[in-house]
């Protein structure tokens, strides 16, 4: 059985048992960032609605679904009253899964969201998200003298899209070569090529000494982003009233 029959049997079993509609499903991770590894398994995230009733009810619902978890699935979903919610509040893991290069399955209803989505990007929590995951990520894995090479790619790309938001003011793209592309000095592609194209030829990439120039390039964005983004003017959340139609309109 190839992987997409095998996922569309387990879309199709969750929906059955859950009683859902899945209105989205999509690959994120690092198979949708373009810098996966011969094992890396699969991200599955869905956006679900419920029947209408369901949404009425006075006792504590969840909201999220967590379906299966092992070497090779990593799945699970929120519902749509959530996901609108964080949305509101601008959340980026909308927008990332709003524009996953790999699309498992979406409906009319999702697509009519599209400018909806586009219209809630606020930039400046978009990228103190992105800086947050940057410099934690670097604290935690790249800051000794061995390192886990692979990890330079967790904190390069929202490194890179931090510096997207700032510039254009738009959601980043997931794909890292989009980003490195169009973001990176061309003084540091050539290292960041092979770097990649050595963490996707290898089951797993190992730890090595810290690549300097990596580093100091790191370290020099992470205060220029964060000065940057102290100077960037607030915006206002989306607003309700469309948000509240869109609810209405997929639950029915």
């Amino acid at each position: 059985m190839d992987f997409l029959h095998e996922l569309d049997i387990k879309l199709s079993e969750l929906e059955r048992r859950e009683n859902i509609r899945i209105l989205h499903c999509i690959e994120s991770g690092s198979r949708a960032w373009g810098f996966e590894s011969p094992d890396s398994d699969y991200d599955v995230r869905f956006i679900y609605a419920r029947p209408r009733d369901f949404y009425l009810r006075l006792d504590k619902t969840r909201d999220v679904i967590e379906w299966q978890l092992d070497d090779v699935w990593d799945m699970n979903g929120w519902d749509i009253k959530k996901a609108l919610q964080l949305l509101h509040k601008s959340n980026p893991t909308m927008f990332e899964w709003n524009s996953s290069p790999i699309v498992y399955r979406t409906t009319v209803e999702w697509q009519s969201l599209n400018g909806l989505i586009d219209r809630c990007f606020c930039s400046k929590p978009g990228a103190w998200h992105y800086l947050s995951m940057a410099k934690r990520n670097f604290r935690e894995f790249l800051s000794g003298e061995e390192v886990k090479l692979k990890k330079y790619f967790y904190v390069l790309r929202p490194v890179l899209a931090c510096k997207w938001i700032i510039e254009k003011g738009t959601p980043p793209p997931m794909l890292f070569t989009r980003l490195s592309e169009d973001m990176l000095e061309d003084s540091l592609k050539g290292t960041v090529n092979d770097l990649l194209k050595l963490k996707m030829e290898s089951p797993e990439l190992g730890s090595g000494r810290r690549i300097d120039v990596l580093n100091d390039y790191i370290e020099e964005q992470l205060a220029v982003i964060e000065e940057r983004l102290a100077a960037l003017p607030d915006s206002e959340p989306c607003g309700w009233g469309e948000l509240n139609e869109a609810f209405l309109n997929i639950i029915g």
